[in-house]
């Protein structure tokens, strides 16, 4: 009798053992997949994802932050929200929209956008035109200007306004990796952006994405921006918008399995 009530206390034992493990995995899944932020290309003039339309600009949603960021309008507020319809995305979800720099390209989808959910942060340069400003704010979304680095929200950052010419801003995103820069057209200089989010974050970038703005750039020219890259430690690269077929070609030669193809419908998930 003893022996069979050991046997049957041993067995207890291994299925409540074996029913914790397996909550504690799904408790371990979960908690990674809440970990995970999820960049999506909605507006882009390369191609990704063949149901998207194409057309000069850039835009991304990025999820998986504390709240949902969407960086730049693209140039068309009737091809984003078709490219948002086509992706499951739905406009409401978005909480700020973050606004890289004043060209048509970048900021054109925002009033269209606005129509559909203007209850949005619209975080922009402090050098916008003032008539461009009433108008967002005509729509009822809240305006915060940027001139100086700030934080957007937890972890996530602007640069400030870079440059002496055209003013514009970009994203900072720390991740377990290091950082991930977020470029709109990249007019500062893409390794004057790159430098300014090492030292806002004081870490390593993990990876740049975005436009570079290296459209029409000689190859030695190129061949210089990708060294300085790897001085300045860059693990990954996605160049798309205005960084140029030849930019994309050499950056791919050098970066390999570290170059990223993206284009409009290209996803690419990070570890927070």
């Amino acid at each position: 009798m003893k022996r069979v009530t050991l046997v049957w206390l041993i067995l207890c034992l291994l299925l409540m053992g074996a029913l914790m493990q397996a909550c504690g995995g799904k408790e371990g899944e979960k908690d990674h997949e809440e970990a995970l932020m999820a960049v999506t290309i909605v507006y882009d003039n390369y191609e990704y994802d063949p149901r998207l339309k194409t057309a000069w600009g850039f835009s991304c949603l990025i999820e998986g932050l504390e709240e949902t960021v969407l960086f730049d309008t693209g140039g068309d507020s009737a091809i984003l929200l078709g490219n948002m319809r086509a992706l499951g995305i739905d406009p409401s979800g978005i909480d700020v929209i973050v606004l890289s720099h004043i060209h048509g390209d970048h900021v054109g989808g925002l009033f269209g956008l606005l129509a559909e959910n203007s209850a949005v942060k619209v975080i922009l340069p402090e050098s916008f035109p003032a008539n461009f400003k009433d108008e967002a704010r005509a729509f009822g979304a809240e305006l915060i200007e940027v001139h100086e680095q700030m934080e957007i929200c937890s972890g996530v950052y602007s640069t400030g306004e870079l440059g002496s010419g055209i003013k514009e801003q970009s994203l900072v995103i720390k991740t377990k990796k290091g950082s991930v820069v977020i470029t709109g057209c990249a007019h500062p200089g893409v390794v004057n952006i790159v430098r300014k989010a090492k030292a806002l974050l004081d870490t390593q970038v993990y990876l740049v994405m975005g436009g570079f703005h290296m459209l029409g750039m000689g190859e030695n020219q190129i061949e210089a921006v990708i060294a300085q890259f790897k001085e300045e430690g860059v693990q990954r690269v996605a160049p798309c918008h205005c960084s140029g077929d030849l930019t994309r070609e050499l950056f791919q030669e050098v970066y390999g399995e570290d170059f990223i193809e993206v284009g409009a419908g290209k996803i690419v998930e990070l570890e927070r």
